[in-house]
């Protein structure tokens, strides 16, 4: 067995010895055979990877509910819009509503008024031509609301204002595409975000048109104003100001609603005498002291849709009638003021002197400006906190009262207006307006004091406001109307320097304020004034100023192209305090030329708020009481 055994081994270990290339031929054979085994197990696993990863994308197809979410967003999409269509239907029917019952209330008093005219004169011998002329006024009058009627449609391109919303497919690389560029192991695929969530959160999906008027915000750099940006964003989702309603022209139904309110409910009588030129005076029969407490009033009268208050709180609101006046302006005293408010001011220094005069209180507004009624119910306390700021401003109009205005900046007034040879003053027409010369140039401003003094006067209101703890103030063009010189030439440069001079005190005194937390600017625009291929305004002017300008004040401002009321009435609506400007007449008397039914500013504030109630000295006996004017030093 051994012999044998060695055999086998001998005969193992005695084969014949290879040569040189059978040896390599070997060796590269069992290569090959390593490399094909290597290659089946990588293909073996990239099989099993794509098998795996078929089954993760199985998983995933069956798991995925873009089409569900989508689906959602689609229905919240169709909710909203249909309850935003039916809003807007609603309000603008009833826009409608109010606008025919405007034109109709005109109508009927004027075709009345008319056929009163008619009567009276018919009699043979009983009329003259300036009656005649009188009768057909009125009846060109009455065919003009006709043609308003007519003249009214639907703004086609309103009608298509909702957004659509559509499917974006989006662009999605293939997969070659995306691992050629980014992966060297063709075999390998990302799948780690194929359970993300969808990109745009479903509250965003939806979006109407953000903004339905020009405004523009401008932070603050003052911390914790999130609550003022959240407001500010609120106000300027509202409803756009309707610039052509009543109070853009004649003012006739409003004043006799008015007139007819005072009447009934305190027994208003005009007297045969004048406040001031032009400026009817009257007493009231039932003053509200002889009035219970309790009593409840309602304007314009007794209906569903009214405004409700009470005798008490009228009286509450006369109460918080306050004057502060600068100290530092030679002449102002108690003494003057007492006059001024009274309609007693001269004209020249003590009108100019008014300037430096603001009057504020409590004042709850009763219509916006397009003359639509603001119902409150008692239980309402919004209307308590909205006060009115009543100013005179500079005025470039050229009017006797405020001559010094003239005299003042206007270097070369001399030269622009024509002069009375015996006073070497502006010649006065109609006892009250100045005529420029034929011819004349352009006036010259005195940049400097003009800029100081709308300083000075922009610190004295703000400050009242802070102090009478105002938290927004609602600001408009002060005097920047007709008032601002056009005629002269030189409105574009007083609009510039009013809005630079509000800013130069909101970044100058911004951080001393203690409730002033936000500034808003009710600038209409109703005007395309284009000049040098640009708008040429007082929004445009503002903007210009506070945006262009880098505004760095801490207190955030807005300006927009809103009516001041339906701003102040959504802001006290959200619990602040908040304060409307009234660019009152120098005169000192509040909305002294009401009952003339016309269109300017101060008397659409007298009607549509309750400004006759609580600052017209001859109802509130605060106006001209000392003990409420408070003269400062700033």
């Amino acid at each position: 067995m051994s012999r044998n055994h060695n055999k086998i081994n001998l005969g193992s270990n005695s084969r014949k010895t290879n040569g040189p290339e059978e040896t390599n031929t070997v060796l590269q054979s069992s290569t090959v055979l390593n490399e094909n085994s290597q290659l089946q197990i990588s293909l073996s696993d990239a099989i099993n990877q794509i098998k795996k990863q078929q089954k993760a994308f199985i998983r995933d197809l069956r798991n995925d509910n873009t089409e569900k979410i989508l689906l959602i967003q689609i229905n919240k999409w169709e909710k909203e819009s249909i309850t935003h269509i039916k809003s807007e239907a609603a309000k603008t029917k009833s826009r409608l509503e109010q606008i025919m019952q405007n034109i109709n209330t005109k109508l009927k008093h004027r075709t009345d008024k008319l056929s009163q005219e008619l009567d009276l004169i018919s009699r043979p011998g009983k009329y003259t031509e300036s009656d005649i002329d009188r009768c057909k006024t009125l009846l060109e009058k009455s065919q003009l609301e006709l043609r308003k009627i007519c003249a009214i449609k639907i703004n086609t391109t309103s009608m298509s204002s909702l957004q659509p919303i559509e499917i974006d497919e989006g662009t999605v690389n293939s997969s070659s595409e995306n691992t050629a560029s980014t992966n060297d192991n063709p075999m390998e695929i990302d799948f780690d975000n194929r359970n993300r969530e969808l990109p745009v959160p479903l509250e965003t999906t939806i979006q109407f048109q953000k903004y339905s008027y020009p405004s523009v915000l401008i932070n603050g750099t003052k911390p914790g104003t999130a609550e003022i940006h959240q407001l500010f964003e609120k106000l300027r989702c509202l409803n756009p100001m309707n610039k052509n309603g009543p109070m853009s022209g004649d003012c006739d139904a409003e004043t006799t609603q008015m007139e007819r309110f005072l009447y009934q409910t305190f027994d208003f009588k005009n007297q045969h005498k004048y406040i001031v030129q032009g400026v009817k005076s009257f007493r009231l029969g039932k003053p509200l002291k002889n009035l219970d407490p309790q009593d409840i009033i309602y304007f314009p009268n007794t209906t569903e849709k009214s405004f409700a208050m009470t005798v008490q709180e009228i009286i509450d609101w006369q109460h918080s009638y306050k004057v502060y006046a600068d100290q530092n302006v030679r002449g102002m005293n108690n003494d003057f003021l007492s006059k001024a408010l009274e309609g007693l001011s001269e004209s020249g220094k003590e009108a100019f002197r008014m300037k430096f005069v603001v009057r504020i209180s409590q004042c709850p507004i009763l219509m916006e400006f397009d003359a639509c009624l603001i119902t409150r119910e008692l239980k309402d306390q919004w209307p308590s906190r909205i006060k009115l700021v009543s100013v005179a401003g500079i005025n470039f109009g050229g009017q006797i009262h405020d001559v010094n205005d003239i005299m003042t900046y206007v270097s070369n007034w001399k030269d622009v207006y024509e002069i009375d040879s015996k006073s070497a003053l502006p010649f006065v027409y109609n006892g009250r307006d100045f005529h420029r010369k034929h011819g004349a140039p352009r006036a010259e401003l005195d940049e400097d004091r003009l800029l100081t003094d709308l300083i000075r006067m922009a610190r004295l209101r703000l400050y009242a406001c802070d102090k009478e703890k105002v938290q927004i103030v609602v600001e408009t063009g002060i005097g920047l109307g007709v008032f601002a010189g056009k005629s002269i030439g030189i409105d574009g440069i007083v609009r510039a320097l009013s809005a630079k001079a509000i800013r130069t005190v909101l970044e100058q005194e911004g951080p001393n304020y203690k409730y002033i937390r936000g500034i808003v600017f009710a600038l209409p625009i109703f005007d395309s004034d284009i000049r040098n291929g640009r708008r040429n305004d007082v929004y445009q002017a503002f903007v210009d100023e506070f945006d262009q300008s880098k505004y760095n004040g801490c207190i955030p401002v807005l300006i927009t192209d809103q009516d001041m009321h339906r701003l102040a009435i959504a802001i006290a609506r959200e619990d602040f305090s908040v304060s409307e400007l009234n660019p009152a007449d120098s005169h000192g008397v509040f909305g002294e030329y009401w009952q003339n039914r016309g269109p300017a500013v101060e008397e659409q504030l007298a009607l549509t708020t309750l400004g006759l109630l609580v600052q017209h000295h001859l109802i509130n006996p605060y106006v001209l009481d000392l003990n409420h004017y408070h003269l400062i030093q700033l």
